[in-house]
């Protein structure tokens, strides 16, 4: 096809067009023998958006991000659905049968030393996928989960996730981890090892590196910013019941102007050139609209800014990342 796909598209030819669509339909639970049908339908019988199976296939094959209209429809629970699945793919399937591969085409026991240096490096790897995948698990996906019921901790928030927690730390360390791996195999791989099963665990573990960073873009692209607009509307209710939060006029006009450029997808300096102000007074605005808002994404502020009629969804050609 080599375009973006609608919702009455046949799913048969979305998968027959790029079979890394497989995961997808995998993750947020649909099973193959759908015929004929088209991707509503199947999504529709299995219990799945359709927005958001449209924008993750969209996003996965072809690299489209979702313009504001497609963006806004996106669902979070579906969302967290198919990452949650996405964690239990890595964790429980794809990492271990890695493991295996490796296993049998190197002898990895401690009589040769490259073998054993191969595993622990592959295992270190691993280990530091499932620490972080259970910390979000655990703390930023059940927060999310609170949000959808209506619940705001104030122990916890997509900011502290995002900065807090290493996120942007953590990628790098993954990325590094997984060179040294690729080095170590590709450059001092024993003459005894099994060429074919270890060309063939290496080739997963590339596969295994792609589809592992698609995942964190999603989060990062999709998810974190569809998610701040959900907590930007749950008000904080420790020990209360859950209540939707009523708009608040948290922003100074100068920080509503900010606003305004930044959803629009103005850079700093032309900011600070329309409202004749220093590119340093403008990056200070923008720090402190960030704080008060908890939201740190382009995407999120994009949201909060049309839900609180500071702007409107015909002004907005395309959504900023940066």
């Amino acid at each position: 096809m080599g375009h973006k796909y609608r919702s009455d598209d046949k799913l048969a030819e979305l998968i027959s067009d790029d079979c890394k669509l497989l995961q997808v339909m995998s993750r947020f639970g649909i099973a193959l023998g759908f015929g004929d049908k088209t991707v509503a339908e199947v999504c529709e019988k299995n219990g799945v958006d359709t927005n958001t199976f449209i924008a993750v296939c969209n996003f996965v094959s072809q690299g489209i991000r979702p313009s504001f209209d497609e963006y806004n429809t996106i669902n979070v629970g579906s969302l967290l659905t198919y990452l949650r699945n996405s964690h239990s793919f890595f964790l429980d399937f794809k990492l271990p049968s890695i493991r295996r591969k490796f296993v049998d085409a190197v002898d990895c026991s401690t009589q040769n030393e490259i073998g054993f240096l191969i595993l622990k490096f592959f295992d270190d790897y691993a280990n530091e996928i499932q620490r972080h995948q259970e910390y979000e698990s655990k703390h930023f996906f059940s927060y999310i989960e609170g949000l959808l019921n209506g619940k705001r901790s104030s122990e916890m928030s997509i900011h502290h996730f995002e900065n807090n927690q290493g996120h942007q730390d953590h990628d790098k360390q993954i990325a590094q981890r997984i060179a040294d791996l690729k080095n170590i195999i590709i450059r001092y791989s024993p003459s005894s090892a099994n060429k074919d099963w270890l060309n063939d665990a290496l080739m997963h573990l590339f596969e295994f590196e792609a589809d592992y960073e698609t995942h964190t873009l999603i989060e990062d692209t999709l998810f974190i910013p569809v998610a701040s607009m959900l907590e930007s509307q749950v008000d904080i209710n420790d020990n209360g019941a859950p209540e939707l939060a009523e708009p608040k006029d948290i922003l100074s006009d100068r920080e509503k102007d900010i606003l305004v450029g930044v959803v629009k997808g103005q850079t700093n300096k032309e900011i600070a050139d329309s409202l004749f102000l220093s590119v340093h007074t403008v990056l200070t605005h923008r720090r402190n609209i960030a704080r008060k808002l908890e939201i740190h994404s382009p995407a999120g502020l994009v949201i909060y800014a049309i839900v609180n009629g500071i702007v409107k969804m015909e002004d907005i050609k395309e959504i900023p990342y940066n």
